[in-house]
């Protein structure tokens, strides 16, 4: 049996001699200062000190080094590895101290800006002139009527003066509600306009009347510039004992005064609507170009396409027949009514174009009117 290699020289061992593990340092030490982000430096930690870096395989060969010789070179590769750990440490505190105040430049949040990002909203302008519209009636003595958006035929045509066979009936017209049993004719509908409220009232409230009713009505309209299948409208109704043309006459130029400006003229020219007779539509003259640009020589208006005059409501007298639907008797009482679109009070009032920007719900629309009481 062999004794123990006592004399085994330690320098035969290359990776330990005191040269080799220097080289193995100042690699290790200059791949750590090379490294320009915390990335590169993570690449460094792994070739220099993990597992199969030189050192550690190294460091592995000293169990092969007689007893003698191995306190000397593990303290040399100790002394290697140890370093580096050092370098490693104070190079990654540097590179994050960079990366913090690399981010504190690039990801600043400069104060001085707009905090809100989201834009700041308005009360709609068909809502704002609604209620403008209402307050306008108030003003003058009415008060407010509501009703059901889903109304009953009977309030809606019959009451009305429409016959059975009047084109508004059908389907192409009106919004039909389809019935329990899908029936499509089920005598329930969408509202076409606000004039059944105007029945409720005088059904349920005491006379002398005056009501002014705003709400949202229904059409089978298609949509584009000028039309849409739901609006806005609002109506009045007067019912009183001896109520004239004369004194609708008032309270349309009354309104108009107080809606587009003083010194504006109206005119009424003969129509026809069931529940009115007789009946009128009503203009103003145009509150933009005051009819000048009707006139030889006038600059083009936008508003009123150069007529002059802008049609703006329907109204006419009570028609008895309504009168006598809500057991009213039309030989003590009359009465006068007249109503018009909000939506298109916007457009006229507005020089808007095309109605659909009401309601395509786009802030931007909304915020060009403000907060206008």
């Amino acid at each position: 049996m062999s004794a123990p290699n006592n004399a085994y020289d330690p320098v035969e061992v290359a990776v330990l001699a005191p040269d080799e593990v220097q080289r193995m340092l100042d690699d290790a030490l200059a791949a750590i200062a090379a490294a320009a982000d915390l990335d590169q430096l993570k690449a460094a930690r792994i070739a220099h000190a993990g597992d199969r870096s030189p050192l550690a395989l190294a460091n592995a060969e000293i169990g092969a080094l007689p007893p003698a010789a191995r306190a000397e070179a593990g303290l040399r590769v100790g002394s290697a590895r140890a370093a580096i750990r050092q370098a490693l440490a104070e190079r990654q505190a540097e590179l994050e101290a960079e990366r913090d105040q690399r981010v504190l430049i690039e990801e600043a949040v400069d104060v001085t800006l707009p905090w809100d990002r989201s834009l700041a909203g308005a009360r709609h302008p068909v809502t704002t002139l609604g209620e403008r519209l209402t307050d306008v009636f108030v003003s003058m003595g009415y008060e407010v009527a509501e009703g059901p958006e889903v109304e009953a035929e009977w309030y809606n045509f019959d009451a009305l003066n429409f016959p059975p066979d009047h084109p508004a009936r059908e389907m192409y017209d009106t919004i039909f509600v389809a019935g329990r049993h899908g029936e499509q004719h089920s005598g329930v509908l969408l509202r076409t306009h606000t004039s059944p409220v105007q029945i409720r009232a005088l059904l349920t409230r005491p006379l002398p009347l005056y009501v002014v009713s705003p709400g949202k009505c229904y059409r089978t309209d298609t949509l584009d510039a000028t039309h849409s299948p739901v609006f806005q409208q609002i109506e009045c109704l007067a019912v009183d004992e001896g109520l004239t043309m004369a004194d609708l006459r008032g309270a349309i130029s009354a309104f108009v005064e107080a809606m587009f400006g003083p010194g504006l003229q109206t005119r009424l020219r003969p129509d026809f609507f069931p529940f009115t007779e007789p009946s009128a539509d009503v203009s103003m003259e145009c509150h933009v170009c005051r009819g000048a640009s009707a006139r030889p020589g006038g600059e083009p208006c936008r508003v009123c396409r150069s007529q002059g005059w802008i049609e703006i409501a329907g109204c006419g007298m009570v028609n008895p027949r309504m009168l006598v639907a809500c057991g009213v008797d039309p030989d003590r009482y009359s009465g006068f009514a007249f109503g018009l679109g909000i939506d298109r009070s916007v457009l006229i009032r507005n020089g808007v174009t095309d109605i659909r920007d009401t309601f395509e719900g786009d802030v931007r629309f909304s915020r060009a009117f403000g907060m206008e009481a």
